[in-house]
């Protein structure tokens, strides 16, 4: 019986030995619970926070894909109203351009016929002026011929007038 008494007391300190053990790693294990739950309540806490600003960043970006988008489209709307008056002036300049190129043509060919005539005519004048020059050099040279002969024909008249004179005086 004290055999089984002893047998029994160790088997009981055995056993409060090993609750002992047993409650204290139940209270590490308590503890640590403890602080895997304070540091899951803060990761739950950062997580709710983290979700928040996610979702008002999400929200701001939208806003500002919404903005961007109006204002890309505005821009590009813009963009085809510029197009579309510089194709209008491009074509307006195009034809001003053909319209001026098809002046300048005609100008030209204007410009042309006028320096064929203004040579034709200056070829006319130079003709025309070489004749009156030679008609004029020939009358010059008659007129000195007929001033000449005259000269002589009064030197002559004077010679006979002397000598009619002088007949005439010696006839008194």
């Amino acid at each position: 019986g004290v055999f089984m008494y002893n047998h029994l007391q160790q088997k009981v300190q055995n056993a409060e030995a090993l609750a002992q053990k047993y409650k204290q790693q139940q209270e590490a294990l308590s503890a640590q619970l403890q602080v895997v739950y304070e540091h899951r309540s803060r990761l739950e806490r950062s997580l709710q926070k983290e979700r928040g600003e996610h979702k008002k960043t999400k929200e701001d970006f939208l806003v500002y894909k919404l903005e961007a988008q109006e204002a890309l489209n505005k821009e590009k709307q813009d963009s085809m109203n510029r197009y579309g008056a510089l194709s209008s002036q491009h074509k307006i300049l195009k034809n001003q351009h053909e319209d001026v190129k098809k002046q300048l043509l005609d100008l030209q060919l204007q410009h042309n016929s006028l320096k064929l005539e203004h040579r034709k005519a200056l070829e006319t004048h130079s003709q025309k002026y070489a004749q009156l020059q030679q008609e004029k050099d020939s009358e010059v040279a008659n007129l000195q011929d007929t001033v000449f002969k005259l000269r002589e024909e009064s030197k002559l008249l004077r010679k006979a007038h002397q000598e009619v004179h002088s007949q005439l005086l010696s006839a008194q």
